[in-house]
């Protein structure tokens, strides 16, 4: 009886997962949403002074760092606090072979919240590239 309901539980999981899996967008069809432009504006010369040197004064990366750009950092893969995350914590190497991202000291959660909204615009206007790229 246990191993029963212990597979009707794994066949509703998989399910479940299936359902959402197919409920997904697909990569590269996110839109992101229009970002408020004072924050954007903020957000701008922070990510230029922070971020743009690893990852691109375009956003389109370096040979040091990924394009947030890419369609690995749609909101639905990486969401606003993978930002905050990344900066406040540092990232390990996951998507690329760019090595660990250090954390960025100096920034508040504010200042990540509008270098955030920067990217995100950015993103909505220029769209996604495909990964690898």
């Amino acid at each position: 009886m246990k191993a029963r309901k212990q597979a009707t539980i794994q066949r509703a999981v998989i399910l479940a997962f299936l359902f959402l899996a197919a409920c997904s967008p697909a990569p590269g069809t996110v839109e992101v949403d229009e970002q408020d432009a004072a924050l954007v504006e903020q957000g701008e010369p922070l990510y230029q002074q922070h971020c743009a040197e690893c990852h691109g004064t375009d956003l389109r990366g370096t040979d040091i760092g990924p394009s947030p750009l890419s369609v690995v950092y749609e909101p639905n893969h990486h969401g606003d606090g993978a930002f905050l995350a990344a900066v406040s914590r540092g990232s390990p190497s996951h998507h690329w072979d760019f090595g660990p991202m250090p954390p960025i000291p100096g920034l508040s959660q504010e200042d990540v919240a509008a270098i955030t909204a920067f990217v995100r615009e950015q993103q909505r206007i220029n769209g996604f590239e495909s990964y690898p790229p």
